[in-house]
Parts: structure tokens; C-alpha cells; sequence
């Protein structure tokens, strides 16, 4: 049987990995050297940064947020980066349009994603394709501002929206 602590406890090694992943990568990033030498200070270092934040008691939901997640984040990735290709092009469309066929909108709509993380990644996803901005979030309610009323219309019912609620770990997909 699996008690609460187990799961907490199973799920701060994964948030330790996490985060540890997360310090080297950034450190190899940033580094530009590596030598064995360097690679070892490095991982040691990491280590060393993760049991401080462990024993600082550092490692919540904020610490490591890929943790609310389920695999369906995998699948999300290339949605998104298609979205944004086809947001690109129909943006440059309207540009490049001597008749400029703008119609800026302002939109308010309900947002499928229960938790703060799912909100996120919908207002910085919908932010990141062009055209789009989310201007607030209130609760639930996104409001989102585009140049052209085609790249919001349906938004609420939307695939990005379903797509990241289904993403959040606990929350069944529909």
C-alpha cells in the first residue's frame, strides 16, 4: 500500500532530478568549457546546489513545475511549434498584403487549465504566436488581444486550450 509520504517522498527525488538536470544544463550552457575536470566541479557543484535547496526545504510546485505535468507534454510540444509556424505564415500574409487586412480584437474567453502551471503555459503560448497576446488573466478568464480576428476566433474551444488543460497531471483529458 502507498501511503501520501511515499508519494512526496517519491516525488521530491523526481523534483531533485529535475532541478539538478535543470542547474547542470544551464551550467554546461554557460560554461562553454568542458574538460573532465570542469565537467566533474560542475556536477559536483550541481549537487551540491540541489541538497541546499533540499535542506532549505526549496523544492515545492514552483521549484519544479514539469512535475504537474503528465507525458501528454510531449505530445503538446509539436502542436505548438506548428501552431506557430501556421500563426508566422498567415501573419505574414496579412503583412505583406498591400490592402493591410488587419482587424484588431479584443477577446475574453474561459480558459480549460485548472491549475496556475496550466495557466501559464496557455497565456505564454497564446502570447508566443504571433499575432496574439494575452493582455490578463482573471481566474479562469483569459483576455487575449490579436491584430487579426481570424487567429482568435474560437480560442475557447480551441485545440491549445484543451491540449494544455489535458496536459495537467490529476485533470482527466476529454
Amino acid at each position: 500500500m502507498t501511503t501520501q509520504h511515499d508519494v512526496k517522498k517519491r516525488m521530491g527525488v523526481v523534483q531533485m532530478l529535475i532541478v539538478g538536470a535543470s542547474v547542470y544544463g544551464m551550467w554546461l550552457v554557460l560554461s562553454g568549457h568542458y574538460t573532465g575536470f570542469l565537467l566533474t566541479v560542475g556536477l559536483f557543484c550541481t549537487g551540491l546546489v540541489v541538497l541546499v535547496a533540499v535542506r532549505m526545504d526549496l523544492l515545492d510546485e514552483e521549484g519544479a513545475p514539469l512535475t504537474g505535468l503528465n507525458w501528454r507534454v510531449w505530445l503538446y510540444i509539436p502542436f505548438f511549434v506548428r501552431e506557430v509556424v501556421k500563426s508566422n505564415l498567415f501573419m505574414a500574409r496579412v503583412v505583406l498584403n498591400p490592402k493591410l487586412p488587419i482587424s484588431p480584437a479584443l477577446v475574453r474567453f474561459r480558459g480549460k487549465p485548472r491549475t496556475d502551471l496550466g495557466r501559464f503555459i496557455l497565456a505564454n503560448s497564446i502570447t508566443l504566436t504571433p499575432g496574439t497576446v494575452t493582455v490578463a488573466i482573471t481566474g479562469s478568464d483569459f483576455h487575449v488581444h490579436a491584430v487579426a480576428w481570424e487567429a482568435i476566433d474560437g480560442m475557447e474551444e480551441g485545440e491549445m486550450n484543451a491540449r494544455i488543460a489535458a496536459m495537467e497531471k490529476g485533470v482527466p483529458a476529454s
